[in-house]
């Protein structure tokens, strides 16, 4: 597996590269080894938020992106972090690719297996994430700032609502800098 290690608002040393190494490498034994992985370090300078210190990882597979991103006070418990929510999606991934395989070992006669074409294996990689919940809410005519505030106020990460100066549907989000973004259609 290809490791890419990226440091934004902080140094990475050869200490905090080689945890990173030591803790997340040993995923891409489970994985192809044409398997690339991003790992990004980094210190959130808001001073409200406490744990500031984060690390992103992101695995480019043949199949789906894998992606975690960890938060604490201490880079290494940030990496921690990060391994244990990436070796969970390892190994679903893992699963779900033996369930598959399994299902059609069941299903082709064993030799027939040995002239499988390499479409098979394509077939099982773009089954993706499945819509798991359906949430329908009323959407009512409110400003930018409204919004906001709504946002604010049930604690999640965007807020969907229509924009009473444009009547179009928008979206509000929190930046990471604290900061809000606005989404409008064109």
């Amino acid at each position: 597996m290809n490791l890419q290690v990226k440091g934004r608002n902080i140094a990475v040393t050869d200490a905090l590269h080689a945890y990173v190494e030591e803790k997340l490498v040993k995923l891409g034994k489970n994985l192809n080894s044409a398997s690339t992985m991003e790992v990004e370090l980094f210190v959130e300078k808001n001073p409200s938020i406490a744990d500031n210190q984060v690390a992103e990882a992101t695995i480019f597979t043949k199949g789906p992106v894998l992606r975690a991103k960890g938060a604490s006070a201490d880079m290494y418990a940030s990496i921690d972090l990060v391994e244990s929510k990436l070796g969970r999606q390892v190994k679903k991934y893992r699963s779900k690719l033996t369930s598959h395989d399994s299902h059609v070992r069941g299903s082709i006669p064993p030799d027939a297996i040995l002239q499988m074409p390499e479409a098979m294996e394509a077939d099982e990689e773009e089954e993706g994430p499945q819509i798991v919940k359906l949430k329908s809410f009323d959407i009512k005519p409110m400003s930018a700032e409204e919004a906001a505030l709504q946002l604010e106020l049930i604690g999640h990460d965007f807020f969907v609502f229509r924009n009473s100066e444009s009547n179009d549907t928008s979206v509000i989000y929190r930046r990471r800098d604290g900061n809000y973004g606005l989404i409008e259609p064109r």
